[in-house]
């Protein structure tokens, strides 16, 4: 059923605030009479807020927007790992969750979730560019890369802008049902559900190298991805001792090199279902996981989907 009152949305535009996470929100929610919502978008203090990507925004509300919204959104916003959100903003999202409201953040936003502590202890994600410095600069945060949204009840989190409108149409299908979620879904020409736990599909899972040090010896693993690679083959072509390369090279990439080995296999496993029509069998073959199960297996566990599914989405079937 339908609510007795409108439910009061609440859009907060931080400094560097992302126009389309900003628009997201305050588009689906927009007050007309199929959706039960009514929509305010305010900042740390009423006036102009400098935006991200050349656009600012004039804001007619304060923080006292937050005093009586029943959901509050915090769009994603230029430069997150480098300082927290006003020390007003902080306490006025705590005190909005105290007071029995919903928080949800948009890609970058969950940085500002994240530093009133209501995340802690709790699953999150964020866009995948952000999710490495994320779990180091928030460690009591259970990260996870791999999603489109996590919704922890009364705070729900998402990765990069598009699963902005996934998050929402989720918060839709919550409040008012499956029908309303699709009307909105149509009305945006948007996709009706994709589940949370779908994969965010990042350009590459093998990290950018931080440093030089065995550049090479990766260039020449991702030559030869079909073959046994054990942490012995890399470090003998390193020419250091085995643990010397496991020390120096997580220090380079962030990951030991087994996990850099297997991201890198489930990467050209991907391309190869883009690209072409081999089959799965033959492609764990192909980068060196043997069997189709095994593939299947890592795949799930990394990405969260299936290889015939990343096919599907990428490639148009098989």
């Amino acid at each position: 059923m339908p609510p007795s009152r409108p439910r009061q949305v609440a859009v907060i535009v931080l400094e560097g605030a992302k126009p389309l996470d900003v628009g997201i929100p305050a588009q689906v929610f927009t007050t007309r009479a199929s959706m039960p919502y009514e929509v305010r978008v305010c900042g740390a203090a009423p006036g102009l807020v400098t935006g991200g990507d050349g656009l600012s925004y004039h804001v007619a509300h304060g923080l006292e927007a937050l005093d009586w919204a029943d959901i509050v959104f915090v769009p994603g916003y230029r430069f997150p790992d480098r300082d927290d959100p006003p020390r007003s903003v902080v306490d006025a999202l705590v005190a909005a969750h105290t007071r029995g409201a919903r928080l949800a953040a948009i890609s970058t936003g969950a940085f500002a979730l994240a530093a009133t502590g209501l995340l802690d202890g709790r699953r999150a994600t964020t866009h995948w560019h952000y999710t490495r410095v994320f779990a180091a600069r928030h460690p009591r945060v259970k990260v996870d890369e791999n999603v489109l949204f996590v919704d922890q009840g009364s705070v729900l989190t998402s990765a990069g802008a598009a699963s902005g409108i996934d998050l929402c149409l989720h918060i839709l299908r919550r409040d008012l049902g499956v029908a309303a979620s699709h009307h909105a879904a149509r009305r945006l020409v948007a996709a009706p559900y994709r589940s949370g736990g779908q994969a965010q599909y990042v350009p590459r899972s093998v990290p950018e190298p931080l440093g030089e040090r065995f550049a090479a010896t990766r260039e020449w693993a991702l030559r030869r991805l079909d073959e046994p690679l054990s942490l012995d083959t890399l470090a003998r072509h390193a020419a250091v001792s085995p643990r010397t390369f496991s020390r120096r090279f997580a220090e380079d990439t962030g990951y030991t090199p087994m996990q850099w080995v297997m991201r890198a296999r489930i990467d050209m496993a991907r391309e190869l279902l883009e690209r072409s029509e081999r089959s799965v069998e033959r492609i764990a073959n192909d980068v060196g996981l043997g069997t189709g199960a095994n593939l299947r297996s890592h795949f799930q566990r990394i990405l969260g989907t299936t290889p015939s599914e990343y096919r599907r989405t990428f490639a148009g079937g098989e």
